[in-house]
């Protein structure tokens, strides 16, 4: 079975995890969604390019979702998580993209 790239997992997780916040109005569940796509694009960036990688891509996931929130107020809220799901997928396929596993 073909493993889903950490690429796309982190970047579907910033989606997926507003989408779920706010379609279910549950803004705990989006959170749920959100750190568990984090987590295992964590692992898997570790895997792939060890755990200073890991490291500086999970703090750029973070990073990425709180700063969609000011990035909201002067673009939308859609045009926001999609402007920073893209610049994590970026970072990761950039950081692990020698590994053969993005």
């Amino acid at each position: 079975m073909a493993k889903v790239p950490a690429t796309l997992i982190a970047a579907g997780g910033l989606v997926g995890g507003y989408g779920v916040a706010r379609w279910t109005k549950k803004r705990p569940l989006g959170g749920v969604a959100l750190a568990g796509a984090g987590a295992l694009a964590a692992r898997q960036w570790q895997q792939a390019a060890g755990t200073k990688a890991a490291v500086g891509l999970t703090t750029a996931y973070v990073a990425a979702f709180a700063g969609s929130h000011p990035l909201a107020k002067k673009v939308g809220a859609w045009p926001s998580v999609f402007a920073v799901a893209g610049a994590v997928a970026l970072a990761s396929w950039a950081v692990t993209r020698n590994s053969g596993e993005q």
